[in-house]
């Protein structure tokens, strides 16, 4: 999944708008490129939240996903409510693009003007009725679905719920606030990165766990990094590349991201929330100078080629994360 969605100038201009309108119940965003930008803007014609819902339904599609934010509690500076809503008949890669995505929109728009955040899959949710069993039932809700539940223990994560911890373990914290542990196998790992003892760290998330731990440490060139780094499951992977440049030899580490598209939302998310966290420990504890960092859905995008372009001459460094192109791509 691409990174480094973030809202753009006019939806900010948007949600001001919305801000200072009386005349204005909320407004409808969507993601386009990389980019979350305002669609429609939800008029009121009453002081009264629920009659106001009913303009909402022709603005919502049943298998288009999209951002609503809502004003509900009036002269309130916490009064807005951001609702991700993704029909079940969505395309797959828009629900978990607009589900990973979701917690970027009421950072960026910020998150103390936001007293709640749902997740809606249906119209009827979104009706007078539908909020009148939000609000009533609050922790009864019905199983949550499969999207919910990931959002959820994202959301937990965030609000630091307590967790069990080992000694032989080290916290990371995220951009996020998203608390991942690293267990001793894979720091010592990145250390002999440093040392020279293997060239290619491979790290996975333990779920159940919810630690980082090693996948595994070998020796590859850039031509066979694809081979060695997991097809089937998402990665953190850390590759010393050694190559010459005006006579010197370089050795570069590049942390590369890999998510394969199959893998499941919950891990997407965590993944992805978690990459950050996992950059700054290889530095701070592992003492690595991360020189590029890379992120594709297959392994087999990253190539020799797309891997030696990251250093060509007087080529600006990068300090986001950035997709290689496809080989056979120009």
């Amino acid at each position: 999944m691409q990174s480094g969605i973030s809202a753009s100038k006019e939806l900010h201009q948007a949600f001001n708008d919305l801000v200072s309108s009386p005349g204005q119940r909320g407004l409808l965003a969507g993601i386009k490129n990389e980019q979350l930008i305002p669609l429609d803007v939800i008029t009121s014609s009453s002081a009264d939240f629920s009659s106001d819902l009913t303009s909402l339904n022709s603005l919502i599609k049943d298998n288009e996903a999209a951002y609503i934010i809502l004003r509900r509690y009036a002269d309130s500076p916490d009064g807005y409510v951001a609702v991700t809503y993704v029909p079940d008949t969505a395309p797959v890669r828009q629900k978990m693009l607009f589900a990973a995505t979701r917690l970027t929109l009421v950072r960026e728009l910020g998150l103390e003007r936001f007293r709640e955040t749902l997740f809606a899959t249906t119209k009827a949710e979104l009706t007078a009725e539908g909020w009148k069993k939000h609000d009533l039932h609050g922790e009864t809700k019905a199983p949550l679905t499969e999207e919910e539940q990931s959002l959820q223990d994202i959301k937990d994560a965030e609000a630091d719920a307590s967790r069990g911890t080992s000694a032989r373990s080290h916290h990371v914290s995220t951009d996020s606030k998203l608390k991942l542990l690293i267990d001793d196998d894979a720091l010592d790992a990145l250390k002999g990165l440093k040392g020279g003892d293997h060239n290619l760290v491979q790290l996975k998330y333990n779920m159940p766990k919810e630690t980082i731990e090693l996948a595994g440490t070998s020796s590859a060139e850039a031509g066979t990094l694809a081979n060695a780094v997991s097809e089937s499951e998402p990665r953190y992977s850390f590759f010393r590349y050694s190559y010459h440049s005006e006579g010197r030899e370089e050795s570069p580490v590049i942390f590369i991201y890999t998510c394969p598209s199959g893998s499941k939302l919950k891990e997407r998310m965590v993944y992805a929330l978690g990459r950050a966290g996992i950059v700054a420990l290889a530095g701070s504890r592992a003492g690595l100078e991360i020189a590029r960092k890379l992120e594709a859905s297959s392994p087999s995008e990253i190539t020799a080629s797309t891997i030696m372009e990251e250093f060509q001459p007087k080529q600006e460094q990068k300090s986001g994360f950035s997709r290689p192109k496809r080989p056979g791509k120009h």
